[in-house]
């Protein structure tokens, strides 16, 4: 299935070189019947992430940026503000997965949320930050509005707007304080960015 799978992206690729148009790949890991979100899964997620950051960094893929997860479940990072009690691993270990999982893309790549809280994705993005992760940005939805979901099934509309306006906008903010670490892609392709207004 995988061969399949690695056969379709790679035609993809192919397509997008033939059209002049950018690839951006977002894969998300999983292993059938295990819950990703749970414990076990957590243990094998760094490995999984890692080994798919590997793989379509090659340059049979055509890929320009990877969009991928952060390497670990942050609720089993013992010593992170929302470790839920079983330890997949240590906050030192979880820095070092960072990096590894980074020094095997040869590409630029951006983290995605995942659909986890804003709290949660915060803090890998500033745990990627303090270990010199060299990541080019963020995709996240959810983790800035899913927490308002409640409020406009049980308020409705205005109060969602509400939400959005004031705790919304704050999520926002907090993504974009542990952006402050992220990095230009220009480098990794070897350009200068263009000057605007020259």
């Amino acid at each position: 299935m995988n061969d399949r799978k690695h056969a379709w992206v790679e035609r993809i690729g192919d397509e997008c070189r033939a059209n002049d148009i950018p690839f951006f790949l977002e894969f998300v890991g999983y292993e059938e019947g295990a819950d990703e979100k749970g414990f076990e899964y957590a243990k094998k997620k760094p490995q999984i992430v890692i080994e798919s950051m590997r793989e379509f960094s090659k340059e049979r893929y055509g890929v320009d940026v990877l969009k991928v997860e952060v390497p670990v479940n942050m609720k089993f990072v013992e010593g992170s503000k929302v470790f839920a009690g079983q330890k997949a691993c240590a906050r030192k270990e979880a820095a070092d997965l960072f990096l590894k999982a980074a020094s095997v893309a040869t590409k630029p790549f951006i983290y995605l949320s995942a659909g986890v809280s804003n709290a949660e994705f915060t803090e890998a993005l500033e745990l990627a930050g303090a270990s010199g992760v060299k990541f080019n940005g963020v995709l996240c939805g959810r983790a800035t509005w899913k927490e308002g979901i409640p409020v406009y099934a049980k308020q409705g509309p205005s109060a969602f707007r509400k939400w959005l306006e004031t705790e919304g906008v704050q999520n926002i903010n907090n993504v974009n304080q542990r952006l402050k670490a992220a990095t230009s892609w220009h480098s990794i392709y070897g350009v200068e960015p263009a000057l605007v207004g020259a």
